[in-house]
């Protein structure tokens, strides 16, 4: 058995975990020894986060804990197992940790390479089943999450396990298919001073607020009063730590059906994200599966099984039939990217 440490960093909140596993063994990846969630700008850097969990670790268990591996899922680009944190100014550095923490072996990762081990390992009620399709034993999967911004990659078999991949595949062109959509991308065009749009500016927590205040603007349906003050205060905001997220609010608006702009900016959000899932899909054909994680889908479930995304996901022309073979589940467990930064660290 080895003693892996297990963390899912983000800008804002860092969550570590402690797990006893035996090697590339996905069930024990998953048995925490001890856990704990920190406030990622209270530390200057993870190591004395890292040296005050495993102190707290010990205070609440009697045990003393000494990690043989490490694997930390990084939300932004990992370069040679070196990564910045942008929003709380960590350089991060895989050798500087392994030696300032005396842990032999560590591995920095990017957030959506954590949650594409992490699938390996989830159970059939940590999913909910969009498309049955037809899957094929060891063809590619492919992972897709709209968050805070839009995560791809993508898993491929190599004859005797599943290696995984990250990408930036969010950071691609948006690509308009309707006349509103059109109008919108110019819009967007305009008011931010751009030359591109991306499909994370649309396909995201961002890309909410971007469409709900697209069809405000153009008059689409009178803004409530409830949201207009969350949007007021948000704008306010700029600059500093947000105290509202309108995302949330738009979102639960459409739920609840009792705001019809709230309504329709969810609608055009969850076309754009199964149109995006599809172009994914074309081009991995991911028989093995198509795995949508992120903070949204999970939230919104309703609203994803009311056949809009699933229908814009298949909507490729001629590429229909093979689109439909595409199996489509959402990822319900929140923690899947420190799942599989366990099971990352258990395989180094």
């Amino acid at each position: 058995m080895a003693l892996l440490l297990a963390g899912d960093i983000g800008g804002t909140k860092t969550i570590l975990r402690l797990v006893e596993a035996q090697v590339d063994q996905t069930e024990t990846a998953k048995n925490s020894l001890f856990e704990q969630r920190y406030v990622s700008r209270d530390f200057p850097d993870l190591v004395p986060m890292v040296e005050k969990f495993l102190q707290e670790a010990q205070q609440s268990t009697g045990q003393s804990f000494a990690p043989e591996k490490a694997c930390f899922g990084i939300a932004g680009p990992v370069v040679n197992n070196t990564s910045k944190v942008t929003n709380v100014g960590w350089m991060l550095e895989g050798d500087r940790l392994s030696e300032q923490l005396s842990i032999p072996k560590i591995s920095l990762i990017n957030d959506f390479a954590a949650i594409g081990y992490g699938i390996l390992a989830l159970e059939p009620t940590d999913l909910h089943v969009l498309q049955q399709g037809q899957p094929k034993e060891n063809a590619p999967i492919a992972v897709i999450g709209a968050g805070t911004g839009l995560g791809q990659g993508y898993l491929v078999h190599d004859g005797t396990a599943y290696q995984v991949f990250e990408s930036e595949g969010g950071h691609a062109d948006f690509a308009p298919r309707t006349e509103l959509e059109f109008q919108m991308s110019r819009y967007l065009l305009d008011k931010l001073n751009i030359e591109r749009i991306s499909v994370e500016r649309i396909v995201s927590g961002q890309g909410i607020i971007a469409i709900y205040q697209f069809l405000r603007d153009r008059d689409f349906a009178k803004e409530s009063p409830e949201i207009a003050e969350i949007m007021h205060t948000w704008n306010s905001e700029i600059g500093r730590e947000k105290t509202v997220d309108p995302a949330a609010a738009i979102s639960q608006a459409a739920l609840e059906q009792r705001d019809h702009l709230s309504e329709k900016t969810m609608q055009m959000f969850i076309d754009a994200y199964g149109a995006e899932a599809g172009n994914q899909a074309l081009k991995l054909l991911p028989y093995g599966g198509l795995y949508i994680a992120g903070g949204i889908a999970a939230k919104v479930l309703p609203l994803m099984e009311e056949g809009s995304f699933v229908r814009s996901f298949q909507l490729k022309g001629r590429m229909r039939s093979l689109m439909e073979q595409v199996p489509i589940q959402i990822v319900l467990n929140p923690q899947v990217g420190l799942i599989g930064a366990a099971l990352c660290a258990s395989r180094l």
